[in-house]
């Protein structure tokens, strides 16, 4: 069986939870002393007082949005989805902005992120002079249309 090591690092961490047995994602919560009142364009660190240990250099944990919070307040992480190398000893902090025309309050112990473990590939690099072409090619954005 596998093991993600957590450390509580403050009173009133709560340790990350899969809300169902079917659940990607392990539920973050804010370990806060006080609520938070995040404003509309407004960004905020949220500490959740835990810290991991991956196990190994080939998984990294991403943190994501929680879709409640996005589809319905527009609280969603400040940079899209955070990166936890395997290596990083410190506290989770989860960065999150209001997008929403409304203020939000975060209360300690909601659930303000979700953490999933992914398989991360660092292959060796290999520096060339052309890349195999592709029917694609290089059309960027846009470029294989909308219709089906």
């Amino acid at each position: 069986m596998d093991i993600l090591k957590v450390q509580v690092l403050r009173p009133g961490a709560k340790l990350p939870r899969r809300a169902t047995a079917g659940s990607a994602g392990y539920d973050l919560h804010a370990c806060l002393e006080a609520p938070v009142l995040v404003e509309p364009g407004d960004t905020v660190k949220i500490p959740t007082g835990l810290a991991i240990d991956l196990g190994t250099p080939g998984r990294a944990a991403f943190v994501f949005a929680r879709s409640g919070l996005a589809i319905n307040h527009g609280i969603v992480p400040a940079n899209c989805v955070g990166v936890i190398d395997s290596d990083y000893r410190g506290e989770i902090i989860v960065g999150l902005i209001n997008q929403s025309g409304s203020p939000y309050t975060i209360r300690p112990g909601d659930r303000v992120a979700q953490m999933v473990l992914l398989p991360v590939l660092t292959p060796e690099l290999q520096l060339c002079g052309s890349l195999k072409d592709t029917q694609r090619g290089d059309g960027g954005f846009g470029s294989t249309g909308v219709n089906g």
